[in-house]
């Protein structure tokens, strides 16, 4: 994938950044909120670093829906790792409160109930731990239009500052080695069916385990496995970090 990722489609409006590492020094020495400056101040990798030098955390977040303007963060879960090894002691999980009651629909998604985060903290009282876990790491999510922005809404509605960082997505990178997985009318005819890029269907197409889904520790870690299946099977460890980020 020397040409990279295509990120004309970002659904997040966000483009990746043609130097993450200037671009972290600038953010570190105008962000006023304490715990912002020490994250960017804990600096990125350069785009030319071979996949194997880089440490990674795995990111997902359970939401009370999809927009980030209108929806709330309720959990947090992050698993550290690299290519090599998946960092299991570092594994971190948090309830947060959403500022408005849950809604059904999302109860029945992810299971979180009123009572689970009626003592949990806003996110405001755990984001420094959430920024030292991903801190000198790269985050890696599986559909980057809710972490990335959901973060940025969330941390600027309490700093009055957004946040900003570079990230895999595993989805895009299925939907880039997959990219006629649309049948035509035609294939659809002889019963041929779409290449579903969903994190569970893609992990089946790796042969990795089945884990129950919609909980954000564990498709956190599902995450993590996942990418290193892809770059086992379709890259390599040199691949420099900036042809797959965005």
């Amino acid at each position: 994938m020397s040409e990279g990722i295509d990120t004309t489609n970002e659904t997040d409006g966000q483009k990746a950044a043609s130097d993450w590492p200037a671009r972290f020094e600038t953010l570190a020495q105008e962000a006023k909120d304490q715990r912002l400056k020490r994250f960017y101040e804990a600096g990125c990798v350069s785009a030319d670093t071979p996949m194997e030098e880089v440490p990674m955390v795995a990111v997902d977040f359970e939401t009370t829906g999809l927009d980030p303007n209108h929806n709330s963060i309720v959990s947090i879960g992050v698993v550290p790792f690299d290519l090599n090894h998946i960092q299991l002691s570092g594994a971190r999980h948090w309830l947060v409160k959403p500022p408005l009651p849950l809604h059904q629909t999302s109860v029945t998604i992810h299971g979180i109930t009123h009572s689970d985060i009626d003592k949990a903290p806003d996110l405001d009282e755990v984001l420094e731990e959430v920024l030292d876990s991903l801190k000198g790491r790269i985050p890696v999510v599986h559909y980057r239009a809710i972490e990335r922005p959901f973060m940025n809404v969330a941390v600027h509605w309490r700093t009055g500052e957004g946040i900003d960082f570079p990230l895999l997505d595993t989805m895009a990178i299925e939907a880039f080695l997959n990219p006629n997985r649309q049948p035509t009318l035609l294939q659809k005819l002889r019963g041929r069916k779409p290449v579903s890029i969903r994190l569970s269907d893609s992990r089946v197409r790796y042969r990795l385990p089945h884990y129950p889904s919609h909980n954000a520790l564990v498709d956190a870690l599902a995450t993590a496995e996942l990418l290193m299946a892809q770059i086992r099977h379709h890259f390599s460890p040199e691949t420099p970090i900036g042809d797959l980020w965005l």
